[in-house]
């Protein structure tokens, strides 16, 4: 995605959607935002994905994320196609839950690299690719995912992926494979004395308050082990005792020099 990359500040775009026209970061305020692209309006693939994403949309808003989709089509187009949307999820009476926005001069599609070369329409116009922009509250891009108009999306894997962005900014953790934040899974700590270096100890969930310091770790077995003490309370103590140490090493080695070798006393 040429010019845009993770960190950067998203565009502030306005566009006209089904909600009326939007200045982006005015719509996403202080919350988090996922931007969905679909190559057509009425596809049945696209269908699919919006139905899906509306079903599951009280999961986005349990997680304070706004949603808002794009597709190249008019905004006239997106208020008939929503209504099969929620037809196809048996709920013709409702309404969809977040804005489409109308990209139809695929201005957007292009600022933001979304267009899928080898996928044309009947006027021999690139479509959109399926993309997803994920932005945190800073406005900048947390993930980008990029798949080919023929690939649909795994929904379930977006709020996944969310749960591990929304967890690692707050906390100096790292999720490891298949880490799922709704059951009692495990995190991967960072090495508390150097935090470039990932140290893959687990700690289990309902854990993590009884060690916000990242001083202890609870290994695999249930066994906790100290990995770091910032604050020690009797620091000469153990400087003592290094030093016993090395004075009984210093003695055996003393001792084993008295008696001469055999070859030495013959």
């Amino acid at each position: 995605m040429p010019g845009l990359l993770l960190g950067d500040e998203f565009p502030n775009f306005e566009a006209d959607t089904t909600i009326g026209r939007i200045k982006f970061h005015d719509f996403l305020g202080s919350s988090w935002g996922i931007l969905f692209s679909h190559p057509k309006d009425f596809t049945p693939v696209c269908t699919t994905e919006l139905a899906r994403a509306a079903k599951i949309s009280s999961e986005f808003k349990k997680r304070d994320v706004k949603m808002i989709a794009l597709s190249i089509d008019s905004v006239e187009d997106h208020h008939n196609w929503s209504k099969d949307v929620m037809a196809f999820n048996s709920e013709a009476d409702n309404a969809l839950p977040f804005p489409i926005i109308a990209d139809d001069k695929r201005v957007l599609s292009v600022q933001l690299g979304m267009l899928d070369p080898d996928e044309k329409d009947k006027d021999g116009m690139p479509l959109t690719a399926r993309c997803v922009f994920v932005i945190g509250p800073d406005k900048r891009m947390k993930l980008s995912i990029l798949y080919p108009a023929t690939t649909g999306r795994n929904f379930d894997e977006l709020l996944r992926v969310i749960d591990s962005l929304q967890l690692t900014a707050q906390k100096k953790v790292a999720t490891p494979v298949d880490w799922k934040g709704s059951s009692l899974e495990r995190w991967a700590i960072h090495h508390p004395l150097n935090p470039a270096r990932l140290h893959l100890l687990w700690v289990w969930e309902s854990q993590i308050a009884a060690c916000p310091d990242q001083t202890q770790h609870l290994l695999p077995g249930g066994r906790w082990t100290e990995r770091a003490r910032p604050q020690e309370k009797n620091p000469e103590r153990r400087v003592r005792g290094k030093e016993r140490g090395r004075a009984k090493i210093k003695k055996v080695r003393t001792k084993k020099n008295v008696n001469p070798s055999p070859l030495t006393s013959r």
